[in-house]
């Protein structure tokens, strides 16, 4: 009779949910080696003008799956009781927004293992999505990894890779690195647990970091040239979100790209009957924003309203 190791699995947002669910599906004719027992993922935050509290994404999937969840801080004892009771042989990580102390990375026999969207050691942190964009990389992806004390630090299992393409913002590469690292989750786990892939370290040579974006961060500086600032209109979709300022209030430019042309860093224009701004090195043309206050809107519906544009 074959023992199914138990697994828990800790995250938060809507990326980590379809690698829970794909731990949580049966393996139909060839039942897989191992069990799902529990789920931590963070505390339900206040949201919206209301500050109503909203739970996060894993949790909903976790409690519509039957699966018990715990959504205290992993420094809370009780929470740290719970998770010594369900005895994982191995935890899976992916997007929870708690660093693991010592503690439970050395709780499951076969330790932490941690999706990452991005290839390791490129991309380390917390904005790895928004930092590929940004950088103007062609391709990205996804890591499994062994966790130690270090921020995405520790040893490869596996990766898979994907082209960034020059319509891809971060929530559209969200989507698709989610998916991907779900299945590969599923290929690389059974391997890892039956001895036949072993942890690799990583390059700290080719090591990158990809700290948290800010609000603030989306304020578009026109200094720049205007095909970093398309990539940063595409980096920050839909969060932080860019934008410039316009009348003494902000307007969101949701999509964007560049022409040539010349005139004064940071001027307002018109060109092929949608607004711009002139940058650094070229024009960033608005090709669809939103006014504070406003729903979002083409660039030419913005502008027939947009008196004294031209600067």
């Amino acid at each position: 009779m074959t023992i199914q190791l138990r697994i828990v699995f800790m995250g938060s947002p809507d990326f980590a949910v379809p690698a829970l669910e794909t731990l949580a599906a049966s393996g139909g004719d060839k039942p897989r080696p191992y069990s799902l027992v529990g789920v931590v993922t963070q505390p339900d935050r206040p949201a919206g003008r209301g500050r109503t509290l909203v739970p996060p994404a894993v949790k909903l999937a976790a409690q519509a799956l039957g699966l018990p969840v715990i959504q205290e801080r992993l420094r809370a004892p009780e929470a740290m009781e719970q998770l010594r009771a369900w005895a994982p042989d191995v935890i899976v990580v992916a997007a929870f927004g708690q660093i693991l102390r010592q503690e439970v990375l050395d709780l499951p026999k076969f330790g932490c293992i941690n999706v990452h969207a991005s290839l390791l050691p490129r991309g380390r942190g917390a904005a790895p999505i928004q930092a590929a964009i940004l950088a103007g990389d062609s391709e990205t992806g996804v890591t499994t990894m062994k966790m130690d004390a270090g921020v995405d630090t520790g040893p490869l299992l596996s990766q898979r890779s994907i082209p960034i393409l020059s319509e891809d913002t971060a929530g559209s590469l969200f989507g698709k690195l989610s998916r991907l690292g779900a299945e590969l989750l599923l290929e690389t786990l059974p391997l890892y647990l039956s001895g036949e892939i072993q942890p690799q370290p990583q390059d700290e040579r080719q090591a990158t970091y990809a700290p948290m974006f800010k609000k603030e961060d989306g304020l578009l500086n026109f200094n720049r040239s205007a095909e970093e600032l398309a990539r940063r209109v595409r980096a920050f979709h839909p969060w932080p979100g860019a934008f410039m300022m316009w009348q003494d209030a902000p307007l969101k430019i949701l999509k964007a790209h560049v022409l040539s042309g010349k005139a004064k860093i940071g001027e307002r224009v018109i060109v092929q009957r949608l607004p711009a701004v002139a940058a650094q090195e070229g024009l960033l043309v608005l090709d669809e924003v939103q006014p504070a206050g406003k729903k979002p809107m083409p660039g030419k519906a913005f502008l027939a309203g947009a008196r004294g544009w031209e600067s």
